[in-house]
């Protein structure tokens, strides 16, 4: 009995899961159109963003378009401007030839070197003089030789002494006699052996020997003994 009386005083909610289930009915009636407003305003969002995505898309076409086209107009341009300087130098080029053959050369340069050659030409020119007026400061050279003449008597005889006088006496320009010495030939015989230093261009050793053979009293014949270059 007593436990019955404790259940009449408690407040216990024997339908609750009824009224749970009507609460979220309510709720969900409620809510519906909610949601669907949500969906509506989300399908709108998307189609927006699709209609962006082809005007970007559109743009960049547009501007792949121009690039293109001014890359080929700057393209063309060269190729345009390439030809006419080779049609510049296929024109030029015989215009240089016939000059070269007339020997005009000088008065055409495809390249714009007129003043360089010129100025080349200047610098070789000054080098020229400066070697000539250095040249010309500096002394000649003379060529020399030195020989040595043996010149013989006709017997043991001869005055040697005279004979030696005879040879001294033949003066040239270019002439210039040194030592001698008598040498010993034979049978009592001595022949007169001199030195003499003579200038190349001037005198010879052939018209040497022609003018001390003059003296044929006391000489009987000249021989060159050596002969060196100074």
């Amino acid at each position: 009995m007593s436990g019955l009386v404790c259940l009449a005083t408690e407040s216990i909610w024997f339908d609750k899961n009824r009224y749970d289930e009507a609460e979220k009915r309510f709720y969900e009636g409620v809510n519906g159109p909610a949601t669907q407003q949500q969906q509506s305003s989300s399908h709108a969002g998307d189609q927006e963003l699709v209609s962006r995505m082809k005007s970007l898309e559109l743009e960049n076409q547009t501007l792949h378009k121009g690039l293109c086209l001014n890359y080929n107009t700057h393209v063309q341009d060269f190729i345009e401007i390439k030809h006419d300087i080779i049609k510049e130098l296929l024109v030029a080029a015989p215009v240089k030839q016939e000059k070269v053959i007339n020997g005009d050369d000088d008065d055409i340069d495809l390249f714009g070197s007129d003043e360089e050659d010129e100025e080349a030409e200047r610098i070789k020119q000054e080098r020229l003089e400066a070697y000539a007026a250095k040249k010309a400061k500096k002394p000649a050279l003379i060529a020399k030789s030195s020989i040595l003449l043996d010149v013989k008597p006709w017997d043991d005889e001869t005055d040697m002494a005279k004979l030696e006088e005879c040879v001294r006496s033949v003066q040239m320009d270019g002439l210039l006699w040194g030592a001698s010495k008598l040498v010993p030939v034979g049978y009592g015989i001595k022949k007169l052996q001199i030195s003499c230093v003579v200038e190349d261009d001037k005198v010879g050793t052939d018209i040497l020997e022609e003018e001390i053979t003059k003296f044929e009293d006391y000489i009987q014949s000249v021989d060159v003994a050596a002969f060196n270059k100074i």
